[in-house]
């Protein structure tokens, strides 16, 4: 198979699986959006989506959540972890959107990058899903099946993005991000990997992966 024909098979095999695409992270408009996203880094989005909830019913904008201390978004917060600095980053970052942008969320990735606590894979998705913009934000889970998939080399996710967007047509970016995270959960986890369930990985897979699984199952 040719590069292109390879790629060609990841977008059919992905479109006959997730026609409709979930979005993972709960939200109702891009501030909530935003402080679901940033509340993600190390964190799982069900633990996310448990406690997004909370938080919104003290505040779901920015103007309410400045009214809020840090401490008290901390301590609603805490089970996401890292709460310490990401509820400074939300209170912060929610100061700024009211003193520049009277409280609306910027639809550029390089302003989005600019608040506290946001960096260039949350302000990717906040563009991609809230405002339709091309954006290819890049997890664990893009990260991995990029490189198992011969995609990229994989050496970080700044080089994983730059591939991406180069073989992947930018009309079909903001749902094939999706499609790659919930393929990589459902399919090519990096634990409990079952190449036989993993279509796509089985099919094009990087040879040296393939390998390195054939050898680790063998000696099991």
């Amino acid at each position: 198979m040719t590069k292109q024909e390879k790629v060609n098979f990841t977008i059919v095999t992905l479109n006959k699986l997730y026609p409709t695409i979930p979005i993972p992270l709960d939200h109702k408009d891009p501030y909530t959006l935003l402080i679901a996203v940033l509340l993600s880094a190390q964190s799982t989005d069900v633990r996310v989506n448990k406690i997004t909830p909370l938080l919104f019913a003290r505040a779901d904008n920015p103007y309410d959540m400045v009214k809020m201390t840090i401490d008290e978004i901390r301590d609603i917060i805490r089970p996401v972890g890292l709460s310490p600095m990401k509820s400074k980053g939300i209170h912060g970052l929610s100061e700024i959107l009211i003193a520049k942008y009277n409280g609306e969320v910027p639809k550029k990735i390089e302003l989005l990058e600019e608040l506290p606590a946001v960096g260039h894979k949350t302000a990717s998705v906040v563009v991609s899903q809230a405002f339709g913009i091309p954006a290819f934000p890049v997890d664990t889970h893009i990260h991995r099946l990029m490189y198992r998939w011969g995609f990229t080399n994989g050496k970080n996710v700044v080089q994983t993005e730059r591939d991406a967007k180069r073989l992947f047509p930018k009309e079909i970016w903001n749902e094939l991000h999706l499609q790659i995270i919930w393929y990589g959960r459902e399919y090519s986890p990096a634990r409990g990997w079952d190449l036989e369930k993993d279509i796509i990985t089985s099919t094009i897979g990087r040879k040296t992966v393939l390998n390195d699984y054939y050898k680790n199952k063998k000696s099991r």
